[in-house]
C-alpha cells in the first residue's frame, strides 16, 4: 500500500440558485484539492442540501429533503464528473436518496475514472428519524482503493464502536467520517468519537464538517466544526494522536499525508496493541449486589 494525500473540505453552506451553481462550486473545491496534490477529497455529510433553497421556499425540512431526493441522481453525476475531470478520488456529499422505496442518507464514493459506490448511514439521529423520516442504511462496507481498504462512517455512525470495528476487521486502515452538526455539542460528539475509534482500532480516522450559517434553510441553518485527522496515541504518532486539524467554522481545505505502513507498525510494535487485544465478543456482564 502507498501513501495517501488526503484533503478534507470544511464546506461553506451558501445560497445557491441552481444546479449549475453547485457544479461550479464543487469543481472549484475539487480543483483546489488537486492543486494541493491530493489523491482523495472528502466532502461533508449533507453538503449538497444547500441546493434545497434553489427549489423550495417553504422553509420546511421535509420539503427541502424532497427537493434534493428528486434531483439526487443529477447531483451525484455533478460530483462524478468533477472527480473524472480532475482525476481525483472523491467521497462526495451524502444526500437523501431513494432506495427500495425508502429515503436513505447515501454517500457516493467515486473513483478517479468515475465508478460510483455508496456507503449509507446506518444509525439515524433523532432529527433524521423523527422529522425527516430517513431510514437506516446498509451495513458497514470497506472499499478497495489504490491505497488499500478504506471505510466510511457517516457522522453519527462514528459514535458506535462496533460499526468502525467491523470495517477495521475487514481490513480498513482509514475511516472517513464526514459530518454535519449544528451545535458544538454535536461536533464534539463526532470529534471525540473519531479520536476514540482511532485509539481503539489503531487506525486513522478523518472528519470534515459543513460550516457557516444559512438562516434561509431549515435543514442547514447552523453548521459547526472543523476537519481533522486522528491516529493512535502511540509510537510513531503525535502524543495526542492529532495528525492535523482545521480552524473552527472556517471554510477551506485541510490536508494530510497518511502512510498505511505506520498503522501496520503501531499495531505490531506499539506500546499497547488495542487492535489485537479487542475482545472477540463482548461476553456476558455479571450483576453484583451488595
Amino acid at each position: 500500500m502507498t501513501r495517501l494525500r488526503l484533503a478534507l473540505a470544511q464546506y461553506p453552506i451558501e445560497r445557491l440558485v441552481s444546479l449549475e451553481d453547485f457544479e461550479v462550486k464543487v469543481d472549484a473545491i475539487v480543483r483546489s484539492a488537486k492543486d494541493e496534490g491530493a489523491d482523495l477529497l472528502v466532502l461533508p455529510e449533507y453538503a449538497a442540501m444547500e441546493l434545497a433553497a434553489a427549489f423550495t421556499d417553504a422553509g420546511n425540512a421535509v420539503s427541502e429533503r424532497d427537493a434534493i431526493v428528486i434531483r439526487a441522481e443529477g447531483i451525484v453525476e455533478i460530483m462524478r464528473q468533477a472527480a473524472m475531470r480532475h482525476r481525483l478520488w472523491l467521497l462526495g456529499s451524502s444526500i437523501p436518496m431513494l432506495r427500495d422505496g425508502l429515503v436513505r442518507n447515501r454517500a457516493p464514493f467515486i473513483s478517479a475514472d468515475g465508478v460510483v459506490q455508496f456507503q449509507e448511514k446506518r444509525v439515524m439521529t433523532r432529527f433524521e428519524n423523527e422529522e425527516w423520516q430517513v431510514a437506516a442504511g446498509n451495513e458497514p462496507r470497506v472499499f478497495e482503493t489504490p491505497w488499500g481498504r478504506i471505510g466510511i462512517s457517516i457522522c453519527y455512525d462514528v459514535e458506535f464502536p462496533m460499526l468502525t470495528r467491523a470495517q477495521v476487521e475487514a481490513g480498513a486502515w482509514l475511516i472517513l467520517a464526514p459530518s454535519c452538526t449544528d451545535t458544538l455539542w454535536g461536533f464534539h460528539r463526532v470529534h471525540l468519537s473519531a479520536r476514540a475509534r482511532a485509539i481503539e482500532n489503531q487506525c486513522f480516522v478523518a472528519i470534515t464538517p459543513t460550516v457557516g450559517e444559512a438562516p434561509w434553510l431549515a435543514t442547514l441553518d447552523v453548521n459547526r466544526g472543523y476537519a481533522g485527522v486522528f491516529g493512535p496515541c502511540d509510537r510513531g504518532f503525535p502524543e495526542d494522536g492529532v495528525i492535523t486539524r482545521g480552524q473552527l467554522d472556517a471554510p477551506g481545505l485541510v490536508c494530510a499525508e497518511l502512510d498505511p505502513a505506520l498503522i501496520e507498525a503501531v499495531r505490531e510494535n506499539g506500546g499497547v496493541r488495542n487492535h489485537r487485544d479487542w475482545p472477540a465478543a463482548p461476553g456476558t456482564c455479571a450483576v453484583v449486589t451488595f
